[in-house]
Order: C-alpha cells, then structure tokens, then sequence
C-alpha cells in the first residue's frame, strides 16, 4: 500500500524534509538569541542614558578598548579642540536617516595632555566630495563636553569597508588608535558623541540618541521559521496520503476498465458464435 514510498522520488522528498526540519528550528533559536540580546542591548542603553554624566577618564584610557557596560554611559570632557587634526568620517546619515554626509570628528585636548574624539554632529556632503568641506567652527578656548561613550569602530563590528586613499582630512571610520598615530598624542580609547552644549544653529547636527524601545522583528522571525518546521512533516503526511489516494483512484479505475473491456470482449465472440453470453 505505501511502496511507492520507496521510490527514488519519495526517498528525495523524506530526506529533504529532514533536512529541512532540524536547519529551521536552529534558524528558530538563531532569531531568538538575536531577540535576547536586542532586549539586553536596549535595557543597557536604558540604564545608561539615565545614568549621571562621569568625567571621561573615568570610563576611558589610552590604549584601552571602551568595555561594552560602558558603551552609551554619559560622560563630560574639558579641555581645548585640536581644530588643526579635525577630520571627517564620510557616508554617515544624517538624523533623517536618508541624507548622507559626514560626522565631523574633533580631538579634545585635556588638561594631562591626553585627548579624546568628539563626534561634533553631521554636515552634508555637498558636491566636491575630493575636498574637506565647509566645517562649522568648534568653540574657541577651554570647553566642557558632554557625550555618550562609543567604542571604536572597526571593519569587523561596523561592516564599513576602511577605504585607502581618501582625500585629505577624511576616513572612514572612528577609530582612536588610527587618530593617535595621526595626531602624535595619546588617545582615549572610544570616543564622545556629543549631546551638549548645542552648537549654534544646530550646526553640526548632533546625533540622535539610539533606539532603544523597539525589539525588532527576530521574534516573530523565530516563531516563523518553528513553525516551517513543524509545517513539514504535517505536509509530508498530506503528500503521502494524497498519493495513496490517488494511486489507490488509478487502480481502482484500471480494474474497471479492464473489468468492461474482458465483458465487452465476451459480447463479440458471442455474437460471433450466436452463443448467449455467459452461457
């Protein structure tokens, strides 16, 4: 009744939905490990912003990498802008989320002669993208900034491809180890997106706090593909019980047709011979 389940095409189609059933259902706990850790990413964002302001030494050093727990702690820095190693870090968008320009980045010297980057805020582009563009003054003299600590970006946590042969003055990413060979000054590790003091005319445009209420889609993703997986041997069933049925239609009309032909059969002879059929 069920042999054709050992056909060439049925064992393909078995095999496939094993194969299917286990890779779903790790899919599954891949979105959900996803889920986990955005929860956790948003309630350290939380706890952070709410957090008082620190001075930055307190959270950073030179040569040390900005440990995650401190990553959006707010954090104040005093100190003089080193304008004349300012660069830009290009096709960051702006807070609409559509125009692309560039953050300007700007060492802070402390008092000890150490310095920390400060992410001033956005710019456009404008059209000479081959030349540093108009910059909005940083504040002359000594100046306190406050901020949430970032951690250095890299090619391997940003997905940003670090471009050689910019023009001058311009990178690709914030990294303070690449600034401090640039400046020839220590550097503290991550550095300070600014959030106060506004700059005049809201130029550069500071950088929005991160999201940290949404939860994304990766539950959802992961109740879908859990239930892909359980879709599958129920659809196997269904295929499986349709070809029975199917086959067991075809035999069952094969009789039938064979039954009529062996009567019509016996009909011709009969009326060949004269005999009464069935006699």
């Amino acid at each position: 009744m069920y042999r054709f389940l050992l056909s060439r095409q049925w064992v393909i189609l078995t095999l496939v939905g094993l194969v299917l059933i286990p890779v779903m259902i790790k899919l599954g706990f891949w979105q959900l490990h996803r889920h986990e850790h955005r929860v956790a990413q948003n309630a350290l964002i939380a706890a952070n912003l709410d957090a008082r302001p620190v001075p930055v030494t307190e959270l950073a050093a030179p040569g040390r990498d900005l440990p995650r727990h401190d990553m959006w702690r707010r954090a104040t820095a005093t100190g003089r802008y080193d304008t004349a190693h300012e660069v830009v870090v290009r096709q960051r968008t702006a807070a609409d989320e559509q125009s692309i320009g560039y953050y300007v980045l700007t060492p802070l010297v402390l008092a000890n002669g150490d310095a920390v980057l400060v992410n001033r805020g956005w710019i456009p582009a404008g059209h000479d993208l081959t030349k540093f563009p108009a910059v909005p003054p940083a504040p002359q003299g000594t100046t306190t900034v406050t901020g949430r600590m970032m951690a250095d970006e890299t090619t391997a946590t940003s997905g940003i491809k670090d471009k050689k042969g910019l023009p001058a003055r311009q990178v690709m990413l914030i990294n303070s180890a690449e600034q401090a060979k640039r400046v020839g000054r220590p550097m503290l590790g991550g550095y300070l997106e600014q959030t106060a003091p506004e700059p005049p005319g809201g130029k550069p445009e500071l950088v929005p706090a991160p999201d940290h209420d949404s939860i994304g889609p990766h539950m959802a993703y992961a109740i879908q593909w859990w239930l892909f997986a359980a879709a599958v041997p129920v659809g196997w069933v269904v295929l499986v019980r349709r070809e029975r049925r199917d086959r067991a239609q075809a035999a069952a009309e094969t009789t039938e047709t064979a039954g009529a032909t062996e009567t019509t059969g016996a009909t011709e002879v009969a009326e060949t011979t004269g005999a009464t059929p069935g006699v």
